[in-house]
């Protein structure tokens, strides 16, 4: 299942998370962003239970997207006992972002 967050749920949903968290950070205009959203829909159903896996849009939640620095998008970055983890850009293949994700766990 694919999560939802929000500068308002990410401390708890992300950051307080017991398990790994992959974020995607997108818009809804952003054309790469729309391609990678069924990689990342599987991806999420693939790791469940093993990795918390959603979608930030950064136009409803800036303030975060800012916070981590994110300037282009498709921007993806794992969180791992409330620290950024790794850190992946641009649109990718579903075999080279599990690889990466694999990687970071």
């Amino acid at each position: 299942m694919e999560h939802r967050f929000t500068t308002e749920n990410f401390e708890e949903e992300v950051l307080k998370s017991d398990i790994p968290v992959l974020v995607d950070f997108y818009a809804d205009w952003c054309g790469p962003c729309k391609m990678m959203a069924p990689i990342v829909e599987k991806l999420a159903e693939e790791f469940d239970g093993r990795v918390k896996v959603g979608k930030l849009n950064i136009d409803e939640n800036m303030q975060t997207a800012q916070q981590y620095r994110v300037a282009s998008i498709p921007t993806f970055i794992v969180f791992k006992e409330g620290k950024q983890q790794a850190n992946y850009l641009g649109a990718m293949s579903a075999s080279e972002l599990k690889e990466k994700l694999e990687q970071a766990l």
